[in-house]
């Protein structure tokens, strides 16, 4: 049996799935993923955040990481977010998964752990960014509803993520800055959303609700 990373026994086992394979439309094509924050990629940012995971696995191009990880990809691709969901899913077996965007550079491993651990009875258990807008791809989530929901749409290509995860029973945390996704230059150049985050190990190779292909 595999061994679990650090603080995996510590809660509830979660598998993590990172969706990093859009288009970046709003950075004029700029692979969003490997933009640097504070010295840390966004990517790598949310892989620390992430690391207690029994598995991670990344939907999109492989590209070099703080740790190691999993890849996958959604086929074709540039299918969206959900399509992207539909890939990353197949990978793990907790009963719990985790789904980020690779885009929340100011989460850290407490808010994943309080999502986990506060997920109840509901079947997700939502960040909501600083104005109070809900996360959906910043969320703990069972496994067996997200499959459900997945199920119920048929082909996830080109499938809103509201829409789908509609059907789910959310838990809303507090607004935080959390869950602030990047959605434009401004957000990384505004110094009213720095925030102090657990920060990566040396990088070795490895590996907004977004609009389709977009995440």
């Amino acid at each position: 049996m595999a061994e679990q990373p650090p603080g995996a026994e510590a809660g509830t086992a979660y598998d993590v799935v990172v969706l990093a394979g859009g288009a970046s439309r709003r950075f004029g094509g700029v692979d969003k993923a490997t933009l640097v924050l504070e010295g840390v990629s966004l990517l790598d940012r949310v892989l620390t955040a992430t690391e207690s995971a029994a598995s991670t696995v990344v939907v999109g191009p492989e590209r070099t990481t703080c740790r190691a990880v999993s890849w996958t990809q959604e086929h074709p691709p540039a299918g969206g977010p959900v399509a992207g969901v539909a890939a990353g899913l197949r990978c793990g077996t907790a009963p719990v998964v985790v789904l980020v965007s690779c885009d929340l550079p100011w989460l850290t491993s407490d808010d994943v752990a309080g999502l986990v651990d506060g997920l109840g009875e509901h079947d997700g258990h939502g960040l909501r960014d600083i104005g109070g807008r809900e996360q959906p791809l910043a969320a703990a989530y069972r496994r067996d509803a997200l499959t459900a929901a997945l199920e119920a749409i048929g082909d996830p290509r080109d499938q809103s993520i509201r829409r789908t995860f509609a059907p789910l029973t959310m838990r809303w945390a507090e607004p935080t800055r959390a869950g602030r996704d990047v959605d434009s230059w401004a957000d990384l150049d505004d110094p009213a959303t720095a925030a102090p985050t657990d920060r990566p190990p040396s990088r070795h190779p490895g590996e907004s609700v977004p609009q389709p292909g977009d995440f």
